[in-house]
């Protein structure tokens, strides 16, 4: 949600090199709900097992907006199963939020978003981020400066944006969610959110250095 809004035994393995990098053309919005512990999902299987075989994809034609439920995110060594993804919009930017799982019941979020470039001559890009819930001991994003763990955080956007859930991920098949986002003075990012009618929660989010993602799926 910017800063609005994001996981299988593998046999067939995807490497995603991505650039994730704060983007100029506006304030960052990535709309990311909270984990809330979802219920278990069943094991994704292959149709024909005795025919799977790995395969490796140029990472240079693969998307990690085509990731899927059921595969498997390797992050330097820390693997997490996908278990359902969000798919969000809100002022006419779109964008995909992974729930991951990584061991027993601890959950992150992880967000993929394409951006314009700074200057109508830069390309698009793509931003990802982890996001990590943090305690809000009741909190409710304020309007104007706030202070998390210590930290002043000052506000960069809020609003409400439409989702479609998909797999599990513990919230409706659709709905509407409410953020408030937050930037601190190093650059630290900060979302509160709620899925309307419901308790406001919030996470850290931090950036993905390139080549830090490999994508594992069973075909």
């Amino acid at each position: 949600m910017t800063v609005a809004v994001v996981l299988a035994v593998s046999a067939a393995i995807f490497v995603v090199v991505l650039g994730a990098f704060l983007g100029t053309r506006r304030p960052e919005k990535t709309a990311r709900p909270a984990p809330r512990p979802p219920e278990p999902a069943s094991e994704p299987s292959s149709s024909h097992p005795a025919l799977a075989r790995p395969v490796v994809l140029d990472p240079d034609y693969l998307d990690p907006r085509t990731i899927k439920v059921g595969d498997t995110i390797d992050r330097q060594g820390a693997r997490s199963r996908v278990l359902g993804a969000l798919h969000l919009s809100w002022q006419g930017d779109q964008w995909i939020e992974y729930l991951l799982e990584e061991g027993v019941r601890h959950y992150q979020w992880l967000s993929v978003e394409e951006r314009e470039g700074a200057t109508p001559d830069d390309p698009p890009h793509l931003e990802v981020y982890l996001w990590t819930p943090v305690p809000t001991q009741g909190m409710v994003p304020a309007k104007s400066m706030l202070i998390m763990e210590n930290v002043e955080f000052y506000p960069i956007d809020r609003g409400t944006a439409a989702f479609r859930s998909e797999g599990t991920t513990g919230y409706p098949e659709r709905g509407l969610v409410d953020f408030a986002d937050y930037r601190a003075a190093d650059g630290r990012l900060l979302s509160f959110d709620r899925v309307q009618g419901q308790a406001w929660t919030a996470a850290y989010a931090q950036p993905l250095s390139p080549g830090s993602i490999n994508v594992e799926r069973m075909l």
